[in-house]
């Protein structure tokens, strides 16, 4: 297990909104509940307002469900390019589903995804990641106020 910190939050993500600068999102998702930290600071960090949410539900305890739910409307207006972030692109199966289902949605909306870390056992890489992941990783977030 590796313990991620608040420094090394702030350095990947600053590192991600220099990266998507150019990009020029209108929008922010946040995938619920691990992307909603990161959707907070790269809003703040790529001066968007316009931040959004997506929750998803693959597990019941310990045991994956067969499908992925996914909860949450995202309704946009006069919008072409949307960021989707999430802190860890693990199995794939909540990015993947999250993609696909926005994708069909909001046909003529272009759709980005960045991550803090990836999985190259991941079944969806997304377009932008910071770290290799080979281990679990603790979030400070999940750790320090518990």
């Amino acid at each position: 297990m590796k313990y991620y910190s608040y420094e090394d939050f702030k350095i990947d993500t600053n590192k991600l909104i220099q990266e998507l600068k150019s990009y020029e999102p209108d929008a922010i998702i946040g995938i619920a509940r691990g992307g909603l930290t990161l959707a907070h600071t790269m809003a703040e960090g790529l001066n968007i307002r316009d931040v959004h949410t997506i929750r998803t539900e693959l597990y019941d305890d310990t045991k994956k469900r067969d499908k992925i739910t996914i909860f949450g409307e995202c309704k946009f207006d006069k919008v072409k390019k949307i960021l989707v972030l999430d802190d860890i692109s693990d199995s794939g199966d909540t990015f993947q589903a999250v993609m696909k289902h926005l994708k069909n949605v909001n046909k003529d909306i272009e759709f980005k995804s960045a991550t803090l870390f990836y999985k190259t056992t991941s079944s969806f890489e997304p377009d932008i990641w910071i770290n290799e992941a080979d281990d679990w990783i603790d979030f400070f977030w999940e750790r320090d106020f518990l």
